[in-house]
């Protein structure tokens, strides 16, 4: 079992940048994939990017490719999500997740464990 907990979220303007955080506890994180999802009401979650237990390796999607980024801390059992050049369509509750599945999950389905999730509303 894997606790997930977001921070980081709020309201900023565009062009701004968020570095959203989150905090694991309970089995050993350095086994998991850590993702990083979002959601908006009346649409499906959909896959922001991920960082690989083993390589570190990093997948991102396209509308945010070159501007967020993530990294995680084995050590300090979190993983992070600088946000940067933010534009109102990255408006949205940001969920962390978990997972111990194959490289290059990009699914909800294929992570395990899920965070409550933090609202990132970007202004105009």
């Amino acid at each position: 079992q894997v606790r997930l907990v977001e921070s980081g979220g709020g309201l900023v303007q565009a062009g701004d940048s968020l570095r959203l955080s989150c905090a694991a506890s309970g089995d050993t994180f350095s086994w998991y994939t850590m993702a990083w999802f979002r959601q908006t009401p009346g649409k499906e979650r959909e896959f922001v990017t991920s960082i690989r237990w083993n390589s570190g390796s990093t997948d991102y999607a396209d509308s945010v490719e070159g501007r967020f980024t993530i990294s995680r801390d084995n050590a300090k059992n979190t993983v992070y999500l600088q946000m940067n050049s933010l534009n109102v369509d990255d408006t949205a509750v940001y969920y962390c997740a978990a997972g111990r599945g194959p490289d290059g999950m990009i699914w909800e389905r294929e992570y395990d464990y899920w965070g409550r999730g933090t609202q990132v509303t970007v202004s105009s």
